[in-house]
């Protein structure tokens, strides 16, 4: 099912390689008959909770062996972002999980907590299970303002074994929705996660094939950095969503199993 000019793959991993905790098809396998097509890959995810180590260790409890630099997150996309304009030790009040503090910490940014937010000069905000109403409302005040507004990725849900439950994207929708103003995003479906991905490959856009499962994301991403793409089924987007995507995705299949196979 992939052409023979592909040398390359950037995966999704929220409902191509799992669901939640469930792995999605015989990992091993799969990636064995990836490995011995000589394909290269990274993985390049929207959801920036988790640190790479912790993907790699996620992987290799599911039987998949790579290192933690073939992971591509988010929450590293907009730290990289943020370097490209923002000295070290520029003060950020960030909400989102371990993987996009330690980003931010990696870059030499100074994070501040939530009773010091009023000194933030710059907000990022990704996907943060520990989310209150605090927090929201040093946000708020922070964009109000006028600081500089980041986000990971623009996700409205992600799917979980029992279905789809809020993504960074339904939280980030409090913060515009008081303020009127929209952040600078660094994930999917912008295209800047996929050029950082393609550097970390060393392959052409032509030779790199875009595995993901939700067409608003993953396969706008690939599309927009000129990229052909693989809609998967086994996430988010439905057979009948994917047909009649425009552009059309350059492959619809079940599974990244099926995919390779």
């Amino acid at each position: 099912m992939i052409p023979s000019n592909i040398k390359a793959l950037i995966l999704d991993m929220d409902g191509v390689v799992w669901r939640g905790d469930a792995p999605i098809g015989d990992l091993p396998k799969t990636f064995a008959r990836i490995r011995e097509r000589g394909l290269s890959f990274v993985f390049a995810t929207n959801n920036g909770t988790k640190t790479p180590e912790e993907y790699r260790q996620k992987l290799a409890n599911l039987g998949v062996e790579v290192t933690s630099t073939q992971v591509v997150t988010s929450a590293l996309a907009v730290a990289h972002m943020l370097s490209q304009k923002y000295p070290q030790g520029t003060k950020i009040f960030m909400i989102g999980g371990p993987g996009v503090r330690e980003a931010l910490e990696e870059k030499g940014f100074d994070l501040l907590s939530t009773e010091a937010a009023c000194k933030a000069q710059v907000f990022v905000m990704g996907l943060d299970r520990t989310i209150n109403f605090d927090k929201v409302s040093e946000a708020t005040l922070l964009v109000r303002a006028g600081v500089p507004f980041y986000a990971t990725n623009t996700d409205r849900t992600f799917p979980t074994p029992r279905g789809e439950v809020p993504g960074a994207g339904a939280w980030l929708s409090v913060i515009t929705s008081a303020t009127g103003v929209k952040p600078i995003v660094a994930g999917k479906p912008l295209p800047y996660m996929m050029e950082l991905s393609l550097e970390k490959l060393g392959t052409t856009k032509e030779g790199t094939l875009i595995v993901g499962d939700r067409l608003e994301t993953d396969i706008a991403a690939g599309q927009a950095v000129g990229c052909p793409t693989a809609a998967i089924l086994s996430g988010v987007s439905t057979r009948e969503e994917a047909e009649a995507w425009k552009p059309a995705p350059s492959i619809i299949a079940k599974s990244l199993e099926e995919l390779v196979n």
